[in-house]
């Protein structure tokens, strides 16, 4: 089969024939229609992930048709569409992930290919309103998003949420997500246009971080936030508290622009704020995500759709962080 392999960090990812993936009781192998781009596959072609192995086929997100099973009990599945839960291992207490949860695509080989291997118990039903692009888009970046902000944030309909950056995947999964909940929604980029875009999927208004008052701005706009949905972190994490409502939640994954500065911890005692850490999502989350999205017939917002051959170029594209929404490689 066709793969996208990364050999090394000094060299680019690279379209090649590969083995075909065997099978095992209880693990299916997908014949892939797409699969999208994650932030953590550029941080992997750049060698700046912990526990890297070569060679690699990266890539957790995916969708297509289920070509073959390794038990005689799972044939039902043969043929169905599918999309993936990139995450196995979760464990059993749904407040936080096991010692042996993994992520597909590293250290397991993952979508960037024509076929991938995973556990039967990963797949889920293709959502029918959805292509395969944007089911393809949903997966890893969908649950994070969900998973803050349902879960972690316990979003409920007229709340106030700020959304930070939200030309990234995760930002414009939150984004979306926080519209269908009937919330009133916020957001920041430092791009009019991300903006604008934002505005048309339901925001109410956005600010430009790049403003030296971005965060004075905002206030006055919403009044406060119930809810802060932020995965940049860095210098500008020290104005969120000052942003919430008593008892408002900031919800936090990733770290784009570095560590959370020095914070007044009297600001959040007294007014009973809460900093929550958040990543990725159990399989019971996976599916009220999906269930979540099918009832409200949510579509996944896809920048743009590259050939598998010319993954290089899809993940150039995420080094400079112009897309709104998800890259995908049609397979």
């Amino acid at each position: 089969m066709k793969a996208i392999v990364l050999e090394s960090a000094d060299k680019p990812v690279a379209l090649k024939e590969v083995d075909k993936p065997t099978l095992q009781p209880g693990e299916a192998l997908v014949k892939l229609k797409a699969a999208a781009l994650n932030r953590r596959d550029y941080w992997i072609t750049i060698g700046k992930y912990a526990g890297i192995k070569y060679p690699a086929i990266l890539g957790s997100d995916g969708a297509g048709i289920v070509y073959e099973v390794g038990d005689d009990k799972d044939k039902y599945l043969l043929d169905n569409e599918v999309i993936i839960n990139p995450g196995c291992g979760w464990g059993d207490d749904e407040h936080f992930q096991s010692n042996d949860f993994k992520i597909l695509g590293l250290p397991d080989d993952g979508t960037f290919a024509e076929y991938v291997k995973v556990g039967v118990d990963q797949l889920f039903p293709k959502p029918a309103h959805l292509n395969w692009e944007q089911a393809a888009a949903l997966p890893l970046a969908g649950l994070t998003a969900y998973r803050a902000l349902v879960i972690k944030g316990r979003a409920k309909k007229g709340e106030k949420v700020l959304i930070t950056g939200v030309g990234s995947g995760t930002g414009t999964f939150a984004l979306q997500w926080a519209v269908a909940a009937g919330c009133k929604v916020f957001v920041t980029s430092g791009s009019g246009e991300k903006i604008d875009r934002a505005k048309k999927l339901g925001a109410s208004a956005g600010v430009n971080y790049k403003a030296q008052d971005w965060a004075e701005q905002l206030l006055h706009l919403s009044g406060g936030f119930d809810i802060i949905i932020d995965s940049a972190l860095g210098d500008g994490f020290a104005k969120l508290p000052d942003l919430c409502n008593p008892g408002g939640r900031i919800v936090i994954f990733g770290g784009t622009a570095g560590n959370i500065p020095q914070l007044n911890g009297r600001k959040i005692f007294w007014r009973q704020l809460q900093i929550i850490g958040t990543m990725m999502g159990s399989p019971a989350d996976f599916k009220a995500m999906v269930d979540f999205l099918n009832r409200h017939q949510v579509v996944p917002v896809t920048d743009e759709v590259f050939a598998l051959a010319d993954a290089a170029k899809a993940i150039a594209k995420m080094e400079h962080s112009t897309q709104f929404g998800k890259i995908v490689l049609s397979c």
